[in-house]
C-alpha cells in the first residue's frame, strides 16, 4: 500500500505518482476526492483525502498462522488464562478473526481474536479493508496515529503471502529459517475498536480490528514485491517494547528483517500455506 504526501483535500495539489504493480510503470494517481463525492477506484490506485494515494494491490494481504495456542503464549509470555482460545490457521484474509496480543486494562498481556483489516469507508461505495499500515505514515495520518500511540498488538504469524508481477501472477509464501518448521513470530500492528458497516447494505457492527505495519523490503520480498514487507520482530525486548514502549521506542524498533534469516516456502496458485498446514497440531 502507498500514500502520497498530501494529507487534506484543500491542500495544494500536487500530481502524484507510484510504480504500478503489475506492469512496473509509474502511473499517476488520480486526483478524485473520495469526502464529498465519490468516483470510485480507479485501476490500482485510488486517493483518499486523509490517506492519500492508497494501492490496494500492493499491500501484503494474507499471512498464516499455524502454531498451536500454547505455543503462541508461550513465545509471547501469556499465561492461559489471558489467552482466548485460537484456531491455527495456513490463509489468513482481511476479515478473518485471528489472534493478537495486547495489553489490558489493567495493564498485563492478553491474547484476543479480532478482525483483520481497518475498515476504509468511502460515501457510496463499499467498505475497504486496510491490513497494512506503513512504518512511515504511522505517526502522521489520522487513520492511524491514535491506534498507534494508544493500542499497538502484536500479530503472531508463521509466514506471509506476496504475489509476483507475472502474468499470470503466482504467489509466493515466505517463512523464516528452519523454514520447514514454520518458526513463529510477531508482526507488530494496531488496533482498535470500530463501529459501522463492513460489508456495503448490511447493518452496522461493533467489533475489533487490527492491521499490521509493514517497511522497506528485503532483498529476497524484493524480487517478489518490490514495495513493501511486514515489519518482523522475535525476541521478547522488541515485544515488550512495542506494547509498553513511548512512540519513539517503538518506533525506533522497526526495521527491514535479514533476507538470510528467511526463504520462499511455498510458490505458485493463489492458495493457503500448504507447506504450514502440515504442521499444524
Amino acid at each position: 500500500m502507498s500514500f502520497s504526501n498530501s494529507a487534506r483535500p484543500d491542500a495544494p495539489w500536487q500530481p502524484m505518482y507510484e510504480r504500478s504493480r503489475w506492469t512496473g510503470n509509474e502511473v499517476p494517481a488520480p486526483t478524485h476526492v473520495l469526502a464529498d463525492k465519490a468516483s470510485g477506484f480507479r485501476g490500482e490506485i485510488d486517493w483518499h483525502p486523509d490517506l492519500g494515494a492508497l494501492n490496494f494491490d500492493a499491500m501484503c494481504n494474507a499471512y498464516s498462522m499455524t502454531r498451536s495456542r500454547d505455543e503462541i503464549r508461550r513465545l509471547f509470555r501469556v499465561p492461559d488464562n489471558r489467552t482466548a482460545q485460537i484456531t491455527p490457521r495456513a490463509e489468513i484474509w482481511p476479515g478473518y478473526e485471528a489472534p493478537v496480543v495486547r495489553l489490558a486494562p489493567d495493564g498485563e498481556r492478553e491474547i484476543v481474536n479480532i478482525s483483520f483489516g481497518f475498515p476504509l469507508i468511502r460515501k457510496g461505495f463499499a467498505p475497504k479493508r486496510v491490513s497494512n499500515v506503513r512504518d512511515d505514515t504511522a505517526r502522521e495520518k489520522w487513520f492511524w496515529r491514535e491506534s498507534y500511540e494508544r493500542r499497538r498488538c502484536l500479530v503472531p504469524a508463521t509466514s506471509y503471502l506476496d504475489p509476483d508481477n507475472n502474468k499470470p501472477v503466482a504467489w509466493h509464501w515466505f517463512a523464516l529459517e528452519p523454514a520447514e518448521d514454520r518458526p513463529l513470530f510477531g508482526c507488530p500492528g494496531v488496533w482498535k475498536r470500530y463501529i459501522g458497516q463492513v460489508k456495503k447494505g448490511e447493518p452496522d457492527v461493533d467489533i475489533e480490528v487490527f492491521s499490521f505495519m509493514t517497511t522497506l523490503p528485503n532483498p529476497l520480498t524484493a524480487s517478489i514485491n518490490h514495495e513493501r514487507m511486514p515489519v518482523i520482530f522475535t525476541e521478547e525486548h522488541e515485544f515488550e517494547t512495542w506494547l509498553t514502549g513511548t512512540s519513539d521506542e517503538a518506533h525506533a524498533l522497526v526495521r527491514t528483517f535479514e533476507a538470510e534469516r528467511m526463504r520462499i516456502v511455498q510458490s505458485g496458485k493463489k492458495g493457503p500455506d500448504l507447506l504450514g498446514a502440515t504442521v499444524l497440531p
